[in-house]
C-alpha cells in the first residue's frame, strides 16, 4: 500500500489529525505567521511592547551603537584602573585591561554580527533586536547597584550572614524588603519581554516552569543558593547554557521529558558544586 492509498479512506482523501499537522507545521508556521503579522501593521503589533522582540534595530544604527558603547566600556575601564594605580590600590596588570577590552570587544562584534544575518522567511529581516539593548540597561543598572553602592553591599552582606551583618548595624529587615521588591520588579520587566514574544498572555501561563528556568540560570551561572556570592552577568550567563541546552535537545527531537530532565540535571550539578565549594571554604575558614 503506497503513501497514496493510505491516506484514502473510503475513496476521499484522509485530513490529517489536528496534531498530526500542528507536529510537523509548528516552528516554520509560527514564523511565518509572525512575519505576517508585522506586514499587517494592526494596531497590537504596533504597540511599544510588541516591538520589543518583534522588531530590530537596522543595520547601521546597529554597527554604529556597538562602537559607542565599546568606546565608553573601554574608556572607563582604562580610566577606573589608572585612577586605582594613582591612588595606590591593587588594580589588574594593563595587559589584563586590555585583554578584557578585547574580548569584550569580540564578543559584541559576534553578536551583532550575527543578528544582522538576515533570519526571514518572507521578507529580509536584519537587525539586532530591541530586546537585546533591553536586557543590557537592565544588566548594567543591576550591576551597578550591586558593586558600586552601599545597599548592593548590605545585600551581599545580609546573603553572605544575615546575623553578622545585623551585628554591624544594617537594617536586615528593610534591605531584604528592598531586594524583594526589585526582584518583583525584575520579573515584572521579564513579563513585558514575554508578552512581547508571545503576542499575548493569559492566566494559565506555565510559571513553574519557568521559574525553574530562572534559579537554574542564576546557579548554573555561578550565584550561590545560600547567598554572598554572584553577579548579574552570571546569571545572564547561565541562562545562556539553558537556552543552548534547551534547543539543542529540541533540535536533536527530544521530548519536552527529556529536555526537563537535562535541565534538572545540570542544575543539580550545578547546585552540588556550590555546595561542595561553600563547604571548602567553611573548612577553610575554621
Amino acid at each position: 500500500m503506497t503513501a497514496s492509498d493510505r491516506n484514502m479512506i473510503g475513496g476521499q482523501p484522509r485530513t490529517p489529525t489536528r496534531r498530526q499537522a500542528s507536529n510537523r507545521d509548528h516552528v516554520p508556521l509560527a514564523a511565518v505567521a509572525r512575519q505576517h503579522a508585522q506586514l499587517l501593521g494592526t494596531p497590537a503589533n504596533s504597540s511599544v511592547v510588541y516591538k520589543l522582540v518583534n522588531d530590530n534595530i537596522s543595520v547601521g544604527v546597529s554597527w554604529i551603537a556597538l562602537v559607542v558603547v565599546l568606546a565608553i566600556f573601554a574608556a572607563l575601564t582604562l580610566s577606573r584602573a589608572a585612577r586605582r594605580r594613582a591612588q595606590g590600590l591593587s588594580a589588574p596588570p594593563l595587559s589584563i585591561t586590555l585583554l578584557t577590552i578585547a574580548v569584550t570587544a569580540i564578543g559584541g562584534i559576534v553578536l551583532v554580527y550575527i543578528c544582522n544575518l538576515n533570519r526571514g522567511l518572507l521578507t529580509p529581516l536584519k537587525g539586532v533586536p530591541w530586546v537585546v539593548p533591553f536586557v543590557g540597561i537592565v544588566l548594567f543598572a543591576y550591576s551597578v547597584l550591586l558593586g558600586r553602592t552601599r545597599l548592593g553591599r548590605y545585600m551581599y552582606a545580609i546573603g553572605a550572614n544575615p546575623e553578622a551583618a545585623r551585628r554591624a548595624g544594617i537594617n536586615v529587615q528593610r534591605i531584604r524588603r528592598i531586594a524583594f521588591t526589585l526582584s518583583a520588579m525584575t520579573a515584572g520587566l521579564a513579563g513585558l519581554v514575554y508578552i512581547s514574544f508571545l503576542g499575548s498572555i493569559s492566566t494559565d501561563v506555565d510559571g513553574g516552569t519557568n521559574t525553574l528556568y530562572g534559579v537554574a540560570a542564576a546557579v548554573i551561572g555561578g550565584a550561590s543558593l545560600f547567598g554572598g556570592r554572584g553577579k548579574p552577568i552570571h546569571a545572564l550567563l547561565g541562562g545562556l547554557v539553558i537556552a543552548i541546552v534547551f534547543n539543542g535537545l529540541a533540535l536533536m527531537g527530544i521530548n519536552a521529558a527529556g529536555q526537563f530532565m537535562a535541565t534538572a540535571i545540570v542544575l543539580l550539578v550545578a547546585a552540588a558544586v556550590d555546595a561542595l565549594v561553600r563547604r571548602r571554604g567553611s573548612t577553610g575558614a575554621l
